[in-house]
């Protein structure tokens, strides 16, 4: 079942789209996770999302854990990186990798990466809905996107199994983790992972998918990045390192996970500008879509 939010009669509805292909309002709001903020507080930030965007998420998260789940995305995103910012040590390092035939040794995730679920939490209060435009951080000179899939709790968790941290997921959207990458190389030097650069504004898809649907096929998803009308690449969810009943089973050890609250794959590999060459500039359009889930778009302004 698709969902979305609209404005009517000065009030957030929450609808789901008929076989009809009308909308009406949705039966059961909880699959979203249900009330969290104050209803004045949330209608005020749905109103400044539609001025902006034409359209309001489709549910306002409670936080937001993203995980990096794809060993290919994490060393395809570190050759990128050194590419952009030391391309001497980068034609260094191709010429070892195609001697051994192998990922150079630092492009390889950390150890823990292959021991537990790894993420980081941002700014679950920075979301914008697709059609939002969004402006270069004052502050950088390297924004790229990160294309990923997002799913919401509906119901809690505390020191769940994976199998019941399934059970636990409401709904799917398209979720797009903006980074400055400049500044995010020396935030992640300190040793406290991103901050600055990560946490200016993030995006979801204006519909979201209930998990009935997603589910049964998320790890055969495929996706795309098109940039001005041309597709510079295409994604796919198969082959994490973790599932995500072990995402959340991980997250919820010893710590109580609340309805609203979503989380993100991390980049589906080939679904960055860092790992493709293809980073933002302003008065480019981009779009982001995962088949069956959504899509984000966004014009990048200066």
């Amino acid at each position: 079942m698709k969902l979305r939010r609209v404005i009517a009669d000065g009030r957030l509805e929450l609808q789901s789209l008929g076989p009809d292909g009308s909308w009406a309002p949705a039966p059961d709001p909880s699959v979203l996770g249900g009330p969290v903020f104050d209803p004045a507080w949330e209608l005020a930030a749905a109103q400044r999302h539609h001025g902006l965007a034409g359209c309001v998420l489709p549910f306002q998260p409670a936080s937001f854990r993203d995980f990096m789940l794809y060993e290919d995305h994490a060393i395809d995103a570190a050759r990128g990186l050194v590419r952009r910012f030391h391309p001497a040590q980068s034609r260094a390092a191709e010429t070892v990798e195609k001697l051994t035939r192998k990922p150079f040794p630092l492009f390889k995730p950390k150890p823990l990466f292959y021991r537990q679920p790894i993420y980081y939490m941002s700014n679950h209060l920075s979301f914008v809905p697709s059609g939002a435009p969004v402006a270069f951080p004052s502050y950088s000179t390297a924004l790229d996107f990160e294309l990923e899939l997002g799913f919401v709790l509906k119901a809690p968790l505390f020191n769940a199994s994976s199998a019941e941290a399934v059970d636990a997921v409401g709904a799917f959207v398209v979720v797009n983790d903006f980074s400055a990458r400049d500044v995010q190389r020396a935030e992640m030097a300190t040793g406290l992972g991103p901050q600055k650069a990560k946490h200016f504004v993030s995006s979801m898809s204006a519909v979201a998918v209930t998990a009935d649907e997603i589910l049964p096929i998320l790890e055969s998803l495929s996706g795309s990045v098109t940039i001005n009308g041309r597709t510079v690449s295409t994604v796919s969810s198969a082959g994490p390192q973790w599932t995500i009943g072990d995402m959340l089973a991980h997250a919820s050890r010893d710590e109580k996970l609340y309805p609203g609250e979503l989380f993100a794959t991390g980049t589906l590999p080939g679904g960055s500008g860092m790992e493709t060459g293809h980073w933002l500039r302003p008065g480019d359009r981009i779009t982001l879509s995962i088949e069956q889930v959504g899509e984000i778009s966004h014009q990048i302004t200066s």
